[in-house]
Parts: structure tokens; C-alpha cells; sequence
């Protein structure tokens, strides 16, 4: 819903059934066949929104002439639906993305004996009750926009996609009593072969949810890739349902969503510990949510080292399907975009980095390591500095006659991809350094081979370094099209850098011995501070990514088939995107503290005995205050 430019041409366009010109179609690549949200009232609202959406189907073909678009008081049509997407798409990420990591808990719990994780588990499962009804309610807000705002539009996509809509209903039925059969049955199906059977409902969670997602991105991504041969010309009932689902874009969209919902997940739950680790009143509290808010950023941070790599593969396919949307996404009104997402993502690894330095703090046997993080420091400082320099500079007319220039003498050679795609790889490569120092602090090898695997590690390092570094040089010397297929090879070469290290580290660290218990709750405030700033950075970057996704389709609803008439038809700048996407953060943010604050109304915490010696019969329950022993 962010199309655009200017309006000037506007008053030449002809009207026709779906609001199109006569253009002539061009494609820049080949065709390809081409929750989520329940707490009681949030599902029955979304519910009888579709409900409504089916039965009026008809009438939405019988739309009058002239009433292609509606409005809404103070901030316009599209900023309504704007804000009302975005909301409800972060809160869906949230209620995607934390049943990935309950059901992993879980199961570290119930194969490894800890009863630990099982507590954690139930723990973020409880924060999605809530979270759920909140989806629901914004995903009914965001409907009824639609509906309203732009009639034509939403008739046309119901049309194609109104078999997906309804499969979309009931998967959602399926998804909400999933999830109330998971948390309400924790306790009764606790032993035995009755907890296989409850973990077999997170996965049965996870499935349907992750369906419903792919389901709702093809929605999306039809509007931004559309099958070749859908023209303006083509009667919505002649789309085939599937060739518009499955398009050029929606599998990388899929796969990219579903690793940021993982990052998102992991950000908001450290979010929550960082918050309830600064409320707490006893040790024991700190101790549990200290260790909380180390697992909410271990899988944040890890699923973000690897998304950046979904990332390169949109973008690929992208300029694939068209290379002018490419070019408009990357080089065009948009590049300045990609230089802010440079720094959010520059301050998101500083953040993560800097919270596992200082949780070294607490790990008997890191001060062995602490000297090397300046070093990681200074590199991912370099990174960012190199990630965030730009191609052509603003600057005034003194500037660029100083320059000779648009262009920087010396610094445009760092705004070419060949630059930043090396120094993103390098801050991932350090990113993962700092884990692996941190997994091995307080653990000593046994195994003979010990030293040998530890030199073999450091040579991966090296030889993945040096391949980066090279293809990073060497994409200066050669065209355009071939400096872009190296990002490939640089983004393999760390990828198998990381899996045959860590491999090696999990081999090599069998049996270790400890040289300490990790004291946890022993952290500085100001550590709590880093999970807040992951939390808040990547959901701004989530909206912003949203705002470069949807507005490279630029004046076109459905891109070269449905042209935007509408009065609010140009792509909003820069500024003013980043005020409604800060909107959306508050707004979120807002309501996620009235969730944690309710949540904490509702139940004592779960505290486990981390830090502590584990009593018999593991932890004590989480709604009763626990026994003395001795």
C-alpha cells in the first residue's frame, strides 16, 4: 500500500474496470510458476471479518463507479492502512516466531532430563496467549481498512484468492485451539508418553502457523510479482489460484520472514527478561530472568547471522523478476534507505556482541578471552563504518566542486556492494567468533585432539577470511553483473565456515570439564539495556524493510497490472516514512508492556534453579512459592 511517484501523469491515465492504463508490459526475468491470533475475542473478530469479506464478495463486484478508494479522518487512507499492517504483521511475527523456539526448549527439556527448559518453555508460551488476541484484533482493524478504503482493490484480490481465504480460516481455527490445548494441557501432559503427545502439539502449532504464513505472503508478494501472464487486461477470474500464489518472490519472502520472525521473537522474549530481571526483587528472580534473556538473545543473535543471507536471495530475485525494480530498490529514489538500515543492523550486532562480552562477566574462566573482544570491537566498527558509507554523497555545491564530483575520490569505493558485502561477512564472521568464545569460557576439553582441533578452527577462520577478502578485492576489477554473483561465493564460504566450526566445537567439547558454574544474575543494568535497544532496533527495521518492499512497486497496486489512482499516489519520503514506521514501534511497544504487565498480573514467574543446586525433582512450581530445603 506505499505506491508512488509523482502525480503529474496522473490526470492522463484511463479509466477502466481496475483502475489500469493501457501499458505495455515488460519483465525483466522469466516467469515462474510463480495467528496466528486467538485469546476469545481477538479469533471471532477476525472471523466474522472474513466471514463478512466471503459473503459480500458479489457486491464487491457491483462496486459504483468512482468509489475506488475511501479515506479516513486526519492521517489519510493509506497512513490508516498503513499503521494497521505493520502493527498487526509485528505482532504476528511475534506469535509466529516464538513457538520455533518453545518447541526446541521443550524438547532440550525433555531429551536432556531439565526440567529447566520445559519451565522456560511454558514461559513463552504464556506470553503468546495475549499476543494472540492482539494479532487477531489488528488483523480485524486491518481488514475492515481495506474493505472501506480500497474496494476495487480488495475485490479484485478476493476474487483470485478467495479459496486460499477461506483455507486461511480454517487453519486459523486449527492454529488458536492448538495453541489452548498447549499451554492449558502443560501440566496434565507432563510424563511419559502423554508428553510426546503435547510436543507433538507445539509442532502441530508451528506447522500451522508457518502454513498460514506462506499463505498470507503470497497475498503480498502477487502484489509485487505477478505471474507474466497476469495483464492488465486479465479478468481476476482467469488468475490461476496457485501460478499467483507460488510467484517469482514468495518463496525468499517465505524463507526471509520466517528467520526475522525467529530474530524477532528472540529480541522481544529478552525484551521481557531484561524487564523482569530489572523488577526483581530476589536473587532467584534475577538468576532465572538473567538466564532468560541469555536464551532470548542466543537465538536472536543466531538467527540473525544467517539472515542476511535470505536477504541477498530476495534481493536477488528481485532484480531477477525485474531489474528495474531492482535498480529502483537499490540505486534509485530508495538507495538512502539502505544506508539507515546499514546503521539499525550495525547496532544490532554491536548490541548482541556487547551483551555476550559483558555476560562474560559472570563465567568463571572468560577472562582468558576478554582481552581479544577490543579487537572484534574495532572490526565490526569498520564493518559498519564501510556498510553505512554511500555511493554518491549529499553534499553542497563547494563539496562537490571540492570532490570534482558527485562522487567521493576515495569513499564512493566503499559504497559499491563489493565493499559492503565484505564487510557484512566480516561482522558476521565476528558476531560468531564472540559466541564461540563466549559457548567455550567455562569449559575445559578433554579430548586428546583438543589443541589440533583448536588450530584446525582458526584455520577455517583464516582461509574463510581470506576468501571473502578476496572476492571483496577482486569485485573492483570485474562488471557489474559478475561483482554480483561473488556475493554468493562469499556468503558459501561463511556459511561453511560456521557449520564445520561449530561442528568441530561440538565434538571437541564432549565430556568437557567445567572451570565454574556460571553465576547468573551477577549482570550490570546496563546489560539489560542491550536487550531493550535489540528489541526496539529490529522492529523499527522491520517496518523499514516493510516500507522498501511494498514501495518498489511505486505507482502500481498489483506491479504492471493494478495502476494506484489514488490521491495519495506518490511515494512518501523518507522522512515522513520514518515517522509512521516510529508510530508503529510506539504503538507496538505500547501495547507489548501492557501484555508483560498483565502477564505478570496473571501469574507468579517461573524461577528456575539456575545458579543454584538443582533440588530433587527438579524446579519448584511456578505458581506456588517454593518450599524450604534442607
Amino acid at each position: 500500500m506505499l505506491p508512488g511517484v509523482d502525480q503529474t501523469s496522473e490526470g492522463n491515465v484511463p479509466s477502466s474496470p481496475w483502475m489500469n492504463p493501457p501499458v505495455h508490459r515488460e519483465r525483466g526475468g522469466a516467469a515462474r510458476p510463480g495467528l496466528t491470533w486467538c485469546a476469545r475475542v481477538g479469533p471471532l473478530l477476525l472471523v466474522a471479518a472474513l466471514a463478512l469479506l466471503v459473503m459480500a464478495e458479489p457486491a464487491f463486484a457491483q462496486v459504483p463507479a468512482g468509489r475506488d478508494y475511501g479515506d479516513f479522518p486526519i492521517i489519510g487512507g493509506r497512513a490508516a492502512v498503513w499503521i494497521a499492517a505493520q502493527v498487526h504483521l509485528l505482532f504476528a511475527a511475534f506469535v509466529l516466531g516464538v513457538p520455533m523456539f518453545a518447541v526446541v526448549t521443550e524438547a532440550i527439556g525433555m531429551f536432556g532430563g531439565d526440567d529447566r527448559y520445559d519451565k522456560l518453555s511454558k514461559e513463552f508460551t504464556r506470553l503468546l496467549l495475549v499476543a494472540y488476541s492482539a494479532t487477531a484484533i489488528w488483523g480485524g482493524i486491518l481488514l475492515f481498512l481495506l474493505i472501506t478504503i480500497y474496494p476495487t482493490l480488495f475485490s479484485y484480490l478476493a476474487q483470485i484468492f478467495n479459496l486460499s481465504m477461506w483455507i486461511y480460516v480454517g487453519l486459523f481455527f486449527f492454529e488458536s485451539f492448538t495453541l489452548y490445548l498447549y499451554y492449558y494441557g502443560w501440566d496434565r501432559w507432563k510424563k511419559g508418553r502423554a508428553k510426546w503427545f503435547h510436543w507433538g502439539l507445539g509442532i502441530a502449532l508451528n506447522v500451522w502457523g508457518t502454513i498460514v504464513m506462506f499463505i498470507a505472503n503470497g497475498w503480498l508478494t502477487y502484489m509485487m510479482s505477478p505471474p507474466a501472464e497476469v495483464t492488465v487486461d486479465t479478468a481476476p477470474q482467469m488468475v490461476n489460484l496457485w501460478m499467483a500464489l507460488t510467484n517469482a518472490t514468495w518463496m525468499p519472502i517465505n524463507i526471509h520472514r520466517l528467520i526475522a520472525n525467529v530474530v524477532f521473537g528472540g529480541a522481544v522474549v529478552g525484551a521481557y527478561a531484561a524487564y523482569r530481571f530489572l523488577a526483581a526483587k530476589s536473587d532467584e528472580e534475577r538468576a532465572h530472568y538473567d538466564w532468560m534473556g541469555y536464551v532470548g538473545n542466543m537465538i536472536a543473535i543466531g538467527a540473525l547471522i544467517i539472515l542476511p543471507f535470505a536477504g541477498y536471495w530476495l534481493g536477488r530475485e528481485i532484480y531477477e523478476f525485474n531489474q528495474q525494480m531492482g535498480i529502483t530498490m537499490m540505486g534509485g529514489f530508495m538507495s538512502w534507505l539502505w544506508i539507515i538500515q546499514a546503521f539499525l543492523i550495525g547496532v544490532l550486532f554491536l548490541a548482541g556482541n556487547y551483551y555476550l562480552w559483558v555476560g562474560m562477566g559472570r563465567i568463571p574462566g572468560a577472562e582468558r578471552f576478554m582481552p581479544y573482544t577490543k579487537y572484534m570491537l574495532a572490526v565490526l566498527i569498520v564493518g559498519v563504518i564501510v556498510w553505512a558509507t554511500p555511493n554518491t554523497m549529499i553534499a553542497s555545491r563547494e563539496e562537490f566542486a571540492a570532490m570534482g564530483g558527485t562522487h567521493h575520490p576515495f569513499l564512493s569505493v566503499l559504497g559499491l556492494m563489493s565493499g559492503k558485502n565484505t564487510a557484512v561477512n566480516f561482522m558476521i564472521l565476528t558476531t560468531f567468533l564472540s559466541f564461540l568464545l563466549y559457548r567455550r569460557a567455562n569449559k575445559e576439553p578433554v579430548v586428546p585432539w583438543a589443541r589440533t582441533g583448536t588450530i584446525v578452527q582458526g584455520a577455517i577462520f583464516i582461509v574463510a577470511s581470506a576468501i571473502v577478502l578476496f572476492y571483496g578485492i577482486y569485485g573492483y576489477m570485474v562488471p557489474t553483473l559478475v561483482r554480483i554473483g561473488f556475493s554468493v561465493y562469499q556468503v558459501l564460504t561463511v556459511l561453511a565456515c560456521i557449520i564445520g566450526v561449530i561442528t568441530i566445537d561440538m565434538l571437541m567439547l564432549r565430556g568437557a570439564t567445567s572451570r565454574g558454574e556460571i553465576q547468573w544474575g551477577r549482570m550490570p543494568a546496563r546489560s539489560q539495556y542491550a536487550l531493550f535497544i535489540l528489541a526496539v532496533t529490529f522492529t523499527w527495521l522491520m517496518g523499514l524493510m516493510g516500507f522498501a518492499r511494498s514501495g518498489i512497486r511505486q505507482h502500481w497496486h498489483v506491479f504492471e497490472v493494478i495502476r494506484d489512482t489514488s490521491p495519495w499516489a506518490a511515494t512518501p519520503a523518507l522522512g515522513y516514512s520514518s515517522v509512521v514506521i516510529s508510530a508503529c514501534v510506539l504503538i507496538f511497544f505500547g501495547l507489548v508492556a501492557f501484555i508483560f504487565w498483565l502477564g505478570s498480573l496473571a501469574e507468579k514467574p517461573v524461577i528456575s534453579s539456575v545458579g543454584q543446586a538443582a533440588a530433587p525433582g527438579g524446579m519448584q512450581s511456578e505458581l506456588q512459592p517454593a518450599p524450604s530445603e534442607g
